[in-house]
């Protein structure tokens, strides 16, 4: 029991370096995964490299914003269980057109525009999660997502497509999203990936046979399979009564906490896997569905007290360091995979040279704060992304 016990402290202090702050006194263990699953170890070569990279200097300022957004201009984003058939289609094969076009920017490792997408969550990510940025950064990485499926692929719709969690929460398994013809494939089941070992690689869907080259963790070059272990007791933290407990708070310093331990591990550990990476986690396209339907929390909680929360920033701009009690989130129990499933911890602990924030005076994030998109697109300030309807991002939800 007391081995027991220390490995789930040591993997709660992993996800308070990547900023999933977890009350240790409110976790129930997940049960163990029927027969006929794929084993839980996730085994990466001790060779696997973790690259060393120099701290960012600050971002060039943001280029002027481009014209007013009218309504007539607003992207429509919608649930993914709303879309026709073909509208479905449309979007994944608009992903599927970023994985099949080559990298550009030079980001370590990166072969193809998805894994550049990937590389913009992995390289910060330890000065966007745990932290008062952590959803506008999301904002606007899901922005630059959007930007990418409609200007170099073609794609018509608004980005990503949002998944409705509190209509699947509890059985996540069932969910059309991880339908192997509409969707994104289902659970993962398959043998050993290519070149680590690991397993839950997913054998049916669209996404079946992605390679990807950077996690866990930090760590990057070492081709991978997109591997999920779906766990319907952890997406019970996407249920309605864990958005109602954030809707509630009345300051974005207690909101924010609260969103990013649940419902924001919910969808993460729902999928498991790959989404179970905090910091790689974009490898797996639900990333995107996921973060959207966050936002989409976001932007609901600011509209009910406009225009009041277009300012109302704040929290801390390092994450808290490992063992820290975490800052106070959700009340509801919380329910975490089985510790086998997490990647490695070790994976998990940023470079001693990873970059670092910018745009504020201190260590309180404020709306000069800078949102890093690394060349993908341009970066932005907190205060860019505040209004979903200013000139930036021009989208609603429907």
């Amino acid at each position: 029991m007391l081995f027991q016990r220390t490995l789930l402290s040591l993997s709660l202090a992993a996800f308070s370096v990547s900023g999933v702050s977890v009350n240790a006194a409110h976790i129930r263990r997940s049960p163990v995964p029927a027969p006929g699953l794929a084993p839980a170890s996730i085994p990466v070569p001790a060779s696997a490299p973790v690259v060393a990279r120099q701290a960012a200097a600050p971002p060039a300022p943001p280029p002027p914003p481009p014209a007013k957004c009218t309504k007539g201009k607003k992207l429509k984003r919608k649930a993914w269980h709303t879309l026709s058939n073909k509208e479905k289609k449309d979007y994944i094969n608009a992903e599927l057109c970023l994985l099949a076009k080559p990298a550009t920017l030079g980001l370590p490792f990166t072969t193809n525009r998805f894994e550049e997408l990937q590389s913009i969550h992995q390289i910060p990510a330890s000065i966007t999660h745990g932290v008062g940025a952590f959803l506008p950064y999301h904002r606007l990485h899901m922005h630059a997502h959007e930007k990418a499926l409609r200007e170099e692929c073609g794609y018509k719709g608004a980005q990503p497509r949002y998944w409705d969690e509190p209509r699947d929460a509890g059985h996540f398994s069932q969910s059309d999203v991880l339908d192997p013809v509409t969707g994104f494939g289902g659970n993962g089941t398959g043998p050993p990936g290519p070149g680590t070992g690991t397993m839950g690689c997913i054998q049916d869907g669209p996404f079946a046979n992605v390679v990807d080259h950077l996690g866990p963790g930090y760590r990057q070059g070492t081709p991978h399979c997109i591997y999920r272990f779906v766990n319907d007791t952890v997406s019970r933290m996407s249920g309605q009564a864990y958005v109602d407990e954030c809707m509630a708070k009345t300051t974005y310093l207690d909101f924010w906490p609260c969103v990013e331990s649940a419902p924001h591990v919910g969808g993460h550990g729902g999928v498991g896997g790959k989404m179970l990476d905090p910091i790689a986690s974009p490898g797996d396209p639900t990333f995107y569905l996921h973060h959207t339907w966050l936002d989409k929390i976001f932007w609901d909680w600011q509209a009910l007290d406009l225009p009041a929360r277009f300012s109302d920033i704040s929290g801390r701009n390092l994450p808290l360091p490992p063992g820290s009690p975490p800052p106070a989130g959700n009340g509801l129990p919380l329910f975490l995979p089985e510790l086998g499933k997490f990647p490695p911890l070790d994976s998990l602990v940023p470079p001693a040279d990873s970059p670092l924030p910018h745009g504020d005076p201190g260590n309180t994030t404020t709306l000069t704060h800078i949102l890093d998109m690394m060349g993908v697109i341009p970066s932005a300030t907190i205060a860019d992304v505040m209004d979903i309807g200013g000139p930036l991002l021009c989208y609603e939800y429907v």
